[in-house]
């Protein structure tokens, strides 16, 4: 199972801790060394994709595909086009370069934003590792505006500042995040170890941005800049090559444990940067043969219905960073290894589109956000749409290009902007609506995502979640359900915090917004849902909808729409008890939630109720006696839990993330059950 993220979209997996035998942990922690007596060995995979091209993707075939090609040929299938490329650096929009130009103009003359030793040893000090990660974000971001900016001015003030970026990131002491470099673990230093790089997301962002901007500035630099280029590539040689080369213990490349989204994400970046910087097609063959066996172990852990099983968000760094890296191999063996027809590359590339609620609104489950940030390299959906001639996805993506809004952010990093603005067809894509499928049913993450018309945020929508407790990034949310009226959600699931150290360690399930108590969730005898792949959820009736449904468009499902789960095994429940939930999208403005439960009284807890039922509601809340008004943007649901009042507890947001998608506050309404046995049915209408 897949994927991850980046200072600015967050991102990750904590590194350090040497996984023990059934780490319930391994699915959200990023260890750095093989257990001992585990041997980490580069032997060869045989995935979906080497089912696809065969040996076409080892290094003999690639050797002779790209030898014959050269050096410059290979730059150019890149697609990264320099400054002299006026076809493109002409064509930039002006709310593009408006906006770039608006944050570029005061800083530039002034220093560098700093990266202090002392910001990078709060991570192993006190936790912290948000100060470092911006710092270091800062850089990257201004360095992408001053190369944006010299290749559409050609002044020589934005050279000179391009290049004066670079040289600050050739001279930061590490390119690995504090909460990813191994130097604490592998030496108990809180500084980084310089004598051995470690290679993890940020290292091979900072290596792609250079290369590309060494592509795109590289004739101006070499008349005002000499010996500029030759600095990055001995960086990136000694800080990503080498290590992809020489390193098979780095963990992301599979020979050792479980792959995510660290694996497409870094090799993606590690071959740009290859084909860009490296004067030898010979070696750029291995890389990529390298490369691709070790995708192949990230291809083989998708499941055939798409889901990514860490949400949305996360699907633009995991899988969206696979169909980065596939569409680059293509393009350097000129078509010769196409992976369009490899069967789940479609499906994967449908799974966002299909959990759109309605404009930025999106189903978000793990460390996911409910709320597009319009940071989204939308380009890459609507490249891949159109090769596969998906025309929803291709509307989907196109719903991206709203008026006023640049045709690529600055702080998806330089790669992403210079392939959307490269792309003549992104530029001039007109808006589009959103398909928003009616129904939709991934069995492999056991997800359900309905509305009662396709195409339209009117009425209702309903998200109900089964699943494990072993998921990447996992939230205890097994049977949790999020309910959005007109495209807005109002019972939601809460999403990722600001990361910390404790995120990605046994105490990540202290974190308040990973509880089961704070999901849309029944709780048992007060409990929390259990860790790890023992505690599951189990289909008893499933709903209808793509992508099982049919091909292409599915016909429209008649209402009700349910998902019926079995939750037993998601609590540490006693032999003979049980619970189970129904969640039934009824008619376009009503949504019913049955719950049937099994208890025993010589296994309650504490001497609260026999169960509780917890929903969160994002919005302004209203309680009159037993009935509940939750509102927010002009969409008001009105909720009834048969007679049943419930307490109303209020979350002051104080964390950015959280406070930046739902506002000032979130709260939780919480209904006691006194019965050891029994049923009940909570409904909730749309009331405006």
């Amino acid at each position: 199972m897949p994927h991850l993220s980046h200072p600015t979209t967050t991102d990750d997996h904590a590194a350090g801790a040497r996984p023990a035998d059934g780490d319930v942990f391994s699915r959200v922690s990023a260890h750095t060394a093989p257990p001992v007596g585990t041997q980490a060995t580069a032997e060869p995979f045989e995935g979906p994709l080497f089912a696809h091209w065969g040996d076409g993707m080892r290094e003999p075939a690639l050797r002779a595909l790209l030898g014959a090609a050269g050096t410059e040929r290979i730059q150019d299938r890149t697609g990264i086009p320099a400054a002299s490329d006026r076809s493109v650096w002409d064509r930039l929009d002006p709310i593009t370069l408006d906006g770039l130009a608006a944050e570029a103009e005061p800083e530039r003359g002034l220093p560098w934003p700093g990266v202090p030793a002392s910001l990078f040893a709060r991570y192993a000090r006190d936790g912290d590792r948000r100060g470092y990660e911006a710092a270091v974000d800062a850089r990257q971001q201004r360095l992408t505006r001053a190369v944006v900016l010299a290749a559409t001015t050609r002044g020589p003030a934005w050279i000179d500042e391009a290049a004066d970026g670079a040289i600050v990131l050739c001279e930061q002491s590490t390119w690995s995040l504090s909460a990813h470099d191994d130097a604490g673990a592998r030496r108990g230093f809180v500084v980084p170890d310089a004598a051995s790089p470690y290679l993890d997301l940020v290292a091979g962002e900072i290596a792609a941005q250079l290369a590309v901007a060494d592509r795109v500035l590289g004739t101006d630099w070499d008349a005002a800049w000499p010996g500029v280029r030759e600095r990055i590539r001995r960086e990136v040689e000694v800080r990503v090559f080498t290590p992809f080369e020489t390193r098979d213990d780095l963990w992301w490349l599979g020979y050792w444990r479980d792959v995510n989204n660290w694996n497409p994400w870094i090799l993606g970046n590690v071959l740009l940067s290859a084909a860009l910087l490296l004067d030898d097609p010979v070696r750029i063959a291995a890389m990529i043969a390298r490369a691709l066996d070790s995708l192949d172990r990230y291809v083989a852990t998708l499941p055939a219905d798409g889901a990514i099983d860490e949400g949305v968000a996360y699907w633009w760094n995991g899988a969206g960073r696979m169909l980065e890296l596939l569409e680059l191999v293509a393009q350097l063996t000129d078509g010769g290894l196409d992976a369009g027809g490899v069967p789940v590359v479609a499906e994967v590339l449908r799974f966002p589109m299909r959990m759109q609620l309605g404009a930025d609104w999106y189903v978000n489950v793990a460390d996911g956000w409910a709320r597009s940030r319009h940071a989204e390299p939308w380009h890459l959906p609507f490249r891949w749409g159109l090769r596969l001639g998906d025309d929803r996805v291709v509307d989907w993506a196109r719903g991206a290009r709203q008026p006023g809004r640049p045709i690529a952010p600055a702080t998806g990093g330089l790669p992403r902007f210079v392939r959307a603005a490269a792309d003549a067809r992104w530029r001039e894509a007109p808006p589009a609506a959103p398909p928003l499928p009616q129904s939709v049913w991934l069995p492999s993450v056991q997800v359900l995502v309905c509305r009662a018309v396709a195409g339209s945020t009117g009425g209702l929508a309903l998200a109900a979640k089964g699943g494990t407790n072993d998921e990447n990034h996992n939230h205890k949310d097994l049977g949790s359900f999020i309910v959005a009226a007109g495209g807005r959600p109002l019972l939601v699931d809460v999403g990722k915090p600001t990361y910390r150290r404790e995120t990605f360690s046994p105490e990540r399930y202290g974190i308040r917004a990973m509880q089961s108590g704070w999901h849309n969730a029944p709780a048992p005898h007060g409990l929390e849902q259990g860790e790890g792949p023992a505690f599951e959820a189990a289909v008893v009736t499933a709903p209808h909808g793509e992508p099982a449904s049919a091909p292409g468009v599915p016909e429209s499902v008649a209402l009700p729409i349910s998902l019926e789960l079995d939750l037993t095994a998601a609590y540490p429940l006693a032999p003979g008890e049980r619970w189970r939930r129904r969640a039934s999208l009824v008619s376009p403005s009503r949504i019913e939630i049955r719950d049937e439960w099994r208890l025993q009284a010589d296994a309650k807890v504490d001497d609260g109720p026999i169960a509780t039922l917890h929903l969160v509601a994002a919005g302004e809340v209203h309680r009159s006696a037993d009935r509940v008004v939750v509102s927010a943007d002009g969409r008001a649901i009105a909720i009834d839990a048969a007679g049943l009042t419930p307490e109303l507890e209020a979350w002051a947001l104080d964390d950015p993330e959280l406070a930046g998608v739902w506002g000032e506050r979130l709260t939780r309404l919480s209904y006691p059950l006194a019965d050891l046995a029994g049923s009940l049915t909570m409904t909730i209408e749309e009331i405006r």
